[in-house]
């Protein structure tokens, strides 16, 4: 055992004093860092756009589409009576960037629904604020064109829907709205991706590196290769583990600061305090890490195998893709795992061993998983784990020491059998 441990020491300090690990470790929290920044610069007007109204119209409708885009405070509005050269006049200030967009408006808006929206960026925000306010107004006219009492049409849309939202999740109920647990699960599943990935990668590329420098002859004298790969996959995953900590303490740290950041920028403070990070559960946090575990697990012995199989980097790379594939078929679930984590699909991919590391965790956040399916999903990657931990010790035992080409399947199979 002394000796597995030495390999993971060393696996961990080789990594851990690299100039690499410390940048991948601090652009974490710098990004952290700046989508908070960006967050309070929008709160203190960053997203202002300025737009002219192109009224084309006969009637008053121009006027008030113009005077209800003003009083949002995302526009500064601009009306411009319709003419000859006014549209190639805009596009010449819309170039020369004097002017976020223009709005084209007719008489038939009312009648058919359609208007135009002309700018060098189509912010999705901006167009959901022109349509808001279009479909206010024209909703509007359309009733005082039916004898309405526009004062009745006012108090008719002065009123507001806001849903308290309430999740119930095995048995209790928490004020965790859709967005937290949508965010919460995402986030979730990209550092699942990210970490199995990254450092799988690592076990693949440290194999490959003594076994092409001819080290690997001098490391299989002293100790079985079984043991040299169980402390490459344990030493990179402590690595892994060791930058979630960083991560963490470094995000808690930055949404502490959030208020003296904002005073500090002008912004408002109340707005800033509103920004926090969603609630955790201690069963969310070890279901995470129980299953970022084990999916490490699995997929750092496909990886090492395939490192000890592989003559040089470009057969690893293209040996590693099918490996890849298999995780990424959670990775690209993750909006349909969020949207119906009770989906036959969903289940399914909380069952496989393969695509159970991420999309397990997804499905317990959403709150749509009991203990009895995550006990199976559980049981089910442990023998994953240890089906191909043997088959890729197996191959490692034997591809470790092999150079010049890469195996076949047939070859690979009577390395398993031997």
């Amino acid at each position: 055992m002394h000796k597995v441990w030495a390999v993971i020491r060393r696996e961990f300090v080789e990594r851990v004093r690299t100039r690499w690990f410390w940048i991948s470790a601090i652009l974490g929290p710098v990004l952290f860092g700046g989508v908070i920044v960006y967050q309070i610069m929008q709160s203190v007007g960053g997203g202002v756009r300025d737009i002219a109204v192109v009224d084309s119209t006969t009637s008053a409708f121009g006027r008030r589409v113009t005077e209800a885009l003003a009083a949002s405070p995302n526009f500064r509005v601009t009306r411009v009576p319709a003419g000859p050269r006014v549209i190639d006049s805009l596009t010449s200030l819309v170039e020369a960037k004097q002017l976020n967009g223009f709005l084209i408006i007719s008489n038939d808006l009312t009648e058919t629904g359609k208007a135009e929206y002309r700018a060098s960026n189509l912010s999705l925000q901006t167009v959901e604020g022109l349509e808001r306010a279009l479909n206010k107004v024209a909703v509007k006219v359309r009733l005082e064109t039916r004898g309405v009492n526009p004062a009745v049409v006012d108090w008719a849309q002065g009123i507001r829907i806001t849903l308290d939202q309430t999740k119930i999740a095995r048995g209790k109920t928490t004020k965790e709205s859709a967005g937290e647990s949508f965010i919460l699960a995402y986030v979730m599943a990209v550092l699942l991706f990210m970490a199995i990935l990254l450092y799988g990668v690592n076990v693949m590329s440290s194999g490959l590196e003594e076994k092409t420098t001819r080290v690997i002859e001098v490391l299989v004298s002293s100790l079985r290769p079984f043991q040299l790969m169980l402390g490459k996959v344990a030493g990179a995953g402590a690595v892994s583990f060791f930058q979630f900590l960083i991560w963490g303490v470094s995000a808690r740290l930055l949404i502490s600061l959030r208020v003296p950041i904002a005073r500090a920028l002008g912004a408002d403070a109340s707005a800033a305090a509103g920004m926090k990070l969603p609630h955790i559960p201690f069963a969310t946090l070890v279901v995470f890490m129980a299953f970022f575990l084990g999916g490490f697990l699995l997929y750092s012995a496909m990886f090492a195998a395939v490192g000890a199989m592989s003559s040089n980097e470009q057969e690893a790379r293209q040996a590693q893709q099918p490996v890849t594939y298999l995780l990424m078929i959670s990775y690209f679930s993750i909006i349909g795992l969020t949207n119906d984590p009770s989906s036959t699909f969903a289940r399914t991919l909380s069952i496989v061993p393969f695509t159970s590391p991420i999309a397990t965790p997804v499905r317990w956040t959403a709150g749509s998983m009991g203990v009895g399916e995550l006990g199976a999903s559980l049981a089910m990657l442990l023998i994953g784990i240890v089906a191909i931990t043997w088959v890729a010790a197996r191959i490692y035992r034997v591809g470790i020491l092999m150079t010049g080409k890469r195996p076949t399947m047939k070859e690979l199979v009577r390395w398993v059998r031997a």
